[in-house]
């Protein structure tokens, strides 16, 4: 049997009936829909005072704009899918339009300050947290499909890969890594759940997760967290299921007394489709590839990114229930 439940009557899917659901606040979630394509800026006293940079004690070069002029810059770059110099005249009409005598962050200052800029974090609710983890990849550079398909490539298209984890009760992305495509999911399980400056009460992933220095590192910072990771098909339980089970155990035992979709069903597993739709939310606004060169400044670009798609899905989020 496969080990996706939604894959194991795929020969005959055709006959089964899809789910509907209606979303039970349409005319909320329309209006927030909208007020994301919104073009209306403006700049409270405190951002105005704030964007010029304080003077440093410290020997070296004084700088000129504060972390909130240069991470309101690289913001709308992440929005509007702007190049540098683009940014740098967007910015700059902005502040023409408004009135105000600031001064513009240029394209070389937004690319040297974007390699140390430290982007606020999100802060996660006073409940502890069920987080959910997957990972995608984005395009760092080389021909696109149509120039792939037409005339082939010499060169071999590099990528890297982000993971992302989901609050599974708003939908924002509590935590982000990026790191080259040769990297493992169950390796960023740590450095994803150091992010968390709350309580984590279950973890879920897909089977990728199905290690064990996967559950080691959930129990060694959240030892209250469930792990909720679909064994493989080739699992066994450990040596000690029968006198000391563990999560896992519990798992393979509900799976083999009452099958694998509902014993995944049972489990929680199903929720880390949420996970997944955070992937296409994230190139759908953003894009599939990458802009920056170094990895510092990689890194920065999606924490930004980041940040815009959980403001976005501040304004709103859908409700729906299911009809049939």
């Amino acid at each position: 049997m496969p080990i996706v439940p939604f894959k194991a009557n795929a020969a005959r899917r055709h006959r089964i009936p899809k789910q509907r659901h209606k979303v039970t606040n349409w005319r909320e979630y329309d209006a927030s829909l909208r007020q994301r394509g919104s073009l209306t800026v403006w700049f409270t006293g405190e951002a105005i005072a704030a964007w010029r940079a304080v003077p440093r004690t410290t020997p070296g070069g004084q700088p000129w704009y504060s972390p909130l002029a240069i991470l309101t810059a690289l913001t709308l770059r992440a929005v509007f899918r702007l190049a540098l110099r683009q940014t740098e005249g967007l910015i700059g009409s902005i502040l023409r339009l408004l009135g105000l005598d600031l001064a513009v962050p240029d394209h070389t200052t937004l690319s040297r300050r974007g390699e140390t800029l430290a982007v606020p974090q999100p802060r996660s609710g006073t409940k502890p947290m069920h987080l959910l983890v997957d990972s995608t990849g984005l395009k760092l550079g080389g021909p696109g499909e149509w120039l792939t398909e037409k005339h082939g490539t010499k060169t071999r298209r590099s990528w890297r890969k982000l993971h992302l984890g989901v609050d599974a009760a708003t939908g924002e992305i509590a935590a982000v890594e990026l790191t080259g495509n040769g990297t493992d999911d169950g390796s960023q399980v740590g450095p994803l759940l150091d992010q968390m400056d709350g309580a984590v009460a279950s973890f879920t992933g897909d089977g990728a997760y199905d290690r064990q220095d996967v559950h080691d590192a959930v129990a060694e910072r959240h030892p209250a967290a469930a792990v909720v990771v679909p064994p493989r098909r080739d699992a066994v339980p450990s040596t000690t299921a029968e006198t000391d089970p563990t999560q896992r155990d519990r798992h393979l035992e509900l799976i083999a007394e009452h099958g694998r979709m509902a014993g995944q069903k049972a489990s929680g597993c199903d929720r880390r489709a949420l996970a997944e739709a955070a992937v296409p939310r994230y190139k759908r606004v953003i894009g599939h590839a990458l802009r920056a060169r170094t990895d510092g400044r990689q890194a920065t670009e999606v924490a930004v990114a980041v940040r815009a798609l959980n403001r976005m899905l501040e304004l709103g989020r859908p409700k729906s229930v299911r009809i049939a």
